[in-house]
């Protein structure tokens, strides 16, 4: 247990932050599923309309500090891969 006050006010940020950071994690995997889904269902436009909703809240993501920079573009990048070989 906190005993300083700054210790205290520490644990209570960290609480903040961690709520914070879960919900953003879940907003990127179910933007994420999505599109996986519409992929699997070979769904074209649908597909499309997802990846554009879920890429900018990848980038967000990362922005934030929930994801790694690096892993939120290889994270678009493989799922453009996969729009544009469903479209081919």
């Amino acid at each position: 247990m906190a005993n300083t006050s700054s210790a205290k006010k520490a644990t209570r940020k960290i609480a903040r932050r961690t709520a914070s950071n879960k919900n953003r994690r879940s907003r990127v995997r179910t933007f994420v599923r999505k599109v996986e889904e519409a992929l699997a269902a070979g769904d074209k436009t649908a597909a499309e309309a997802a990846f554009q909703a879920a890429q900018p809240e990848l980038m967000r993501a990362a922005t934030k500090g929930v994801l790694h920079k690096n892993t939120a573009s290889r994270k678009v990048s493989r799922l453009a891969q996969r729009l544009k070989t469903l479209s081919a």
